[in-house]
């Protein structure tokens, strides 16, 4: 078995793990990146493809060159929802525009960058163990690089392997704070195409949503206005949904898309749930999918992915630099995670466990008697608390029979803002963790208990 040390071993070429590769390059460290798929293969990963635009992500790379290669559009300038029945919602973006992305390229682009900073990358790379001390220190992993057995020792393994990653599976994290409380019902399967029509669309400027049973919904972005992302997913703590057949007789239905070509499609799982409570343990990080670093309600998670790998690498090399990578001296990567888009993450969370008190139709009903600018309101973006009389009365009539729904999401968006509090106190040293958590969980359990909801955690 050959065995090459390294300062920092990445597992999975994804977002968090090419932004954690290509951050600890350029702090200087040895870094390896391990990636299972071929080189021409990396980076094609099943994705909605829209993201806000670049402007959050960590320059660590050349960001123009990522906008320029895998930007296909950014004029995405609403949001469209479709209630089942015929009505759209519209949602305009109250600043800025976002962009559609061809996720393979996109993908491409931050590998070819976090090997030119300085990065090791070893595609056809499965991992399939890691390497542990008695007492639980992360010394690396074990793995098959085109059919030899190889050895990576390290400082510090960033796991970015994805959902429901082996890593966590093969490690022995009992004794650390790491969150263990994960089960594959608090995931979304999830399946999408990439279509060529012969129209250009008439929602190139959009993004498309549109809800099914099981807590899911469809979605339609336009890469271009003739090459269309299309996908849904549904909650694995509900009842099955056959995803490609589901998708397939949505998308014959529509005018737009006779007579489409299927140009690709992907199946994958990811995280819709709260960020982990704790992402770290002695010489061990997860970042991205692999922490729960996605927005539970859109299952968008680019952004936190890049901000998390990049975080992890910082962390890391402080760490590395003072000879001391114990769970306490990584512990400042929780804290930057749980304060930031962490905190707004598992505030979503709330939304997802109520919308399991509701139907289908109960949900659409409500969606499509409400004017957008209230339903923004009561979900919390930015718009404006005042309605004019006749608004009033006229939404009075419209929700007549949903008043209980509406208070009850109102309610829902005040108990979030309370729940991002408490996240904001998350502690800056284990010795303060038990006694966060048990505050949190408190919560939560009044939390269930004040709409009904099965406890999801």
């Amino acid at each position: 078995m050959s065995t090459d040390a390294y300062d920092i071993v990445v597992v999975g070429g994804g977002t968090a793990g090419a932004f954690a590769a290509a951050s600890a390059a350029q702090q200087d460290l040895d870094v390896v990146l391990l990636e299972r798929k071929s080189e021409q293969e990396a980076g094609h990963i099943a994705c909605g493809d829209a993201i806000k635009g670049k402007s959050t992500f960590p320059e660590v790379i050349d960001l123009d060159y990522l906008r320029e290669e895998a930007f296909t559009n950014q004029n995405i300038q609403r949001a469209q929802f479709e209630v089942p029945g015929g009505e759209t919602i519209e949602y305009p973006f109250a600043t800025g525009s976002g962009s559609i992305v061809d996720r393979k390229r996109y993908g491409e682009v931050l590998l070819e960058e976090a090997d030119r900073v300085g990065a090791e990358l070893h595609f056809d790379t499965v991992v399939q163990d890691v390497v542990q001390t008695d007492d639980g220190h992360v010394e690396g992993v074990t793995a098959t690089r085109k059919g030899e057995r190889r050895e990576y020792p390290a400082d510090v393994v960033i796991d970015a392997a994805g959902a429901l990653s082996l890593l966590q599976d093969k490690a022995d994290l009992a004794e650390a704070t790491f969150d263990t409380n994960v089960t594959h019902r608090q995931f979304c399967s999830a399946y999408r195409e990439i279509i060529e029509v012969e129209e250009p669309v008439d929602f190139d400027d959009a993004i498309v949503f549109k809800p099914t049973e099981e807590l899911g919904y469809l979605w339609y972005f336009p890469r271009t206005p003739t090459e269309i992302n299309v996908g849904l997913g549904f909650q694995m703590d509900q009842e099955p949904m056959e995803l490609v057949d589901t998708l397939r007789d949505d998308i014959e239905n529509r005018e737009e898309f006779q007579n489409a070509t299927v140009t690709d499609k992907l199946g994958a799982a990811l995280p819709t749930r709260r960020p982990y409570d704790s992402g770290t343990a002695p010489g061990f990080i997860a970042v991205g999918d692999a922490a729960g670093h996605v927005n539970p309600t859109t299952g968008g998670g680019i952004p936190g992915a890049a901000k998390a790998g990049h975080w992890a690498a910082e962390v890391a090399a402080d760490a590395i630099a003072a000879g001391d990578v114990s769970e306490a001296s990584l512990w400042e990567y929780n804290h930057r995670v749980l304060t930031d888009f962490g905190k707004r993450f598992a505030a979503m969370d709330l939304y997802n466990i109520f919308g399991t008190t509701l139907t289908v139709e109960d949900i659409s009903d409500v969606l499509a008697a409400l004017p957008a600018q209230q339903l923004i309101d009561i979900l919390g973006r930015s718009g404006t608390s005042s309605m004019g009389l006749g608004l009033k009365l006229k939404t009075m009539v419209q929700t007549f029979g949903h008043w209980g729904t509406l208070y009850d999401a109102y309610k829902v968006n005040k108990r979030a803002s309370e729940l991002k509090a408490i996240y904001d106190e998350y502690p800056t040293t284990p010795s303060g963790f038990e006694e966060w958590r048990a505050k949190r969980d408190g919560f939560m359990e009044d939390f269930y208990a004040e709409f009904g909801a099965d406890p999801k955690y």
